[in-house]
């Protein structure tokens, strides 16, 4: 049984950084894409952040370019989002999701993910 379970989040201030963490289970992400979408409040579910099963290729948005690292440890079966100078925008639920997922709207694409954490950006 394929198990992602986001940790992490939290209230943070504007410009301040949060790390999430994915625990993984139940397949082996070495050889899978990672992804992390996130649910902004009233907003469609989009992918912010993915990377290449091999790791050293990542995509992201561009409104979270530059301030968003994602990478994974195919040995600990975890993926991480470093996030940086958070904004207000960027307040939403985060979710790692399995599998390359290109940045942007879902269009209804359907995705395995597990439970996720809130991130709030609020002064």
């Amino acid at each position: 049984e394929v198990q992602l379970q986001a940790s992490g989040g939290g209230l943070v201030q504007p410009g301040g950084s949060l790390k999430l963490s994915c625990e993984t289970s139940g397949f082996n992400i070495g050889a899978w894409g990672m992804s992390w979408v996130r649910q902004a409040p009233g907003k469609a579910l989009e992918s912010v952040a993915t990377i290449h099963e091999r790791g050293g290729l990542e995509s992201y948005i561009p409104s979270v370019k530059g301030r968003f690292t994602i990478s994974k440890d195919d040995v600990k079966g975890t993926v991480y989002l470093q996030m940086n100078n958070l904004k207000t925008e960027d307040t939403g639920m985060y979710f790692c999701a399995k599998g390359w997922i290109q940045p942007g709207g879902l269009r209804g694409q359907q995705i395995t993910r597990g439970q996720g954490t809130q991130v709030t950006v609020s002064s």
